[in-house]
């Protein structure tokens, strides 16, 4: 909502030096500072998806971090952004919170420099990020070419997961899968920016896999083609999906992407939802060129995401979404 009502101020326009702003809703803003730097800033924060203090600040900060990937950059520092209903919320999990962040900033090399905290009724915890890229290096969410391979890092269902958690019906494997895929950094979006033939490059969270996807499609004036059997799914999702564990979220994704998107005569239900739902710190998703994709492969495959695989492809066409 606030890219979209940012996006109708023209005071972006006076900043040539701005290359990325709120006209295309990539995941960060790119600053150019001279012909070799350009700094990458995020934020995000939001309300605990789990129980356990320590694992959500963990998730918060993974969650923060990956929008300077997702534009290529390598990050430098963080803030924290901590909010607690004071004298209600216990300073030991307030505490644990932090720490968890800082574990993660620890893992991805970088500093909490500092923050700002306020009291608020419900705990909310996040970052603040900044990163730094070369300027020719930045990968927009609105690049993308036709005949492009479309190509995700990590398997989806975190939000199905968290449905199942709230209603205490989340084995102990089944968690532990869930924070494992939240809490992995999206760190080969530094060595992707470094390949001419990655033409485009964002991360999936809120909007789920279709909305993303919708956004590459949008701004790149392109239309996709997605095969269901492809997209990575994390194992415990997919029974819990069957079983009907959903976000409100997922129906909201649907609302909006439903529209531009076709899907195959009897497709289940729940694989729809699955599509749309929502994720925490998800897998990059990158459009490159056929020769390149081997090479994208590699690079995820090298740092330790073995579900990273080929989901479907691009072409010209209207901005829509075909699932097979």
């Amino acid at each position: 909502m606030l890219g979209e009502l940012l996006s109708k101020s023209p005071l972006a326009k006076a900043y040539p030096d701005l290359l990325v702003g709120t006209e295309s809703s990539d995941d960060a803003a790119v600053y150019r500072i001279n012909d070799e730097q350009a700094i990458v800033a995020t934020t995000d924060f939001f309300l605990p998806i789990v129980d356990d203090p320590f694992d959500f600040g963990r998730i918060a900060a993974t969650n923060a971090i990956s929008d300077i990937y997702a534009m290529g950059g390598t990050p430098l520092f963080a803030l924290a952004l901590l909010g607690i209903p004071l004298g209600k919320f216990p300073v030991e999990a307030a505490q644990q919170i932090l720490a968890g962040g800082q574990s993660i900033c620890a893992a991805a090399g970088i500093p909490v420099a500092g923050g700002h905290s306020i009291d608020n009724p419900e705990p909310i915890y996040g970052l603040v990020v900044i990163g730094l890229v070369h300027p020719s290096r930045v990968k927009r969410n609105d690049r993308a070419q036709a005949g492009d391979v479309l190509i995700l890092g990590k398997g989806i269902g975190v939000g199905v997961m968290s449905a199942a958690l709230k209603k205490g019906e989340l084995r102990e494997k089944a968690y532990q899968q869930m924070i494992d895929a939240t809490t992995r950094l999206n760190t080969p979006g530094i060595a992707l920016s470094a390949l001419p033939g990655v033409h485009a490059l964002t991360d999936v969270t809120g909007f789920g896999l279709l909305g993303h996807l919708h956004e590459i499609c949008r701004g790149s004036k392109l239309r996709a083609e997605i095969r269901y059997a492809d997209v990575p799914v994390l194992s415990a999702a997919l029974h819990m999906a069957q079983d009907g564990f959903i976000t409100g979220a997922s129906e909201r994704n649907w609302t909006s992407v439903g529209p531009h998107t076709q899907l195959p005569e009897g497709f289940p239900e729940w694989q729809r939802k699955l599509l749309c739902d929502p994720q925490t710190a998800g897998g990059l998703l990158v459009a490159c060129d056929r020769a390149t994709a081997p090479q994208v492969i590699e690079i995820f495959k090298a740092e330790g995401f073995k579900s990273a695989c080929e989901i479907g492809t691009l072409a010209a066409g209207t901005p829509a979404i075909r699932v097979v």
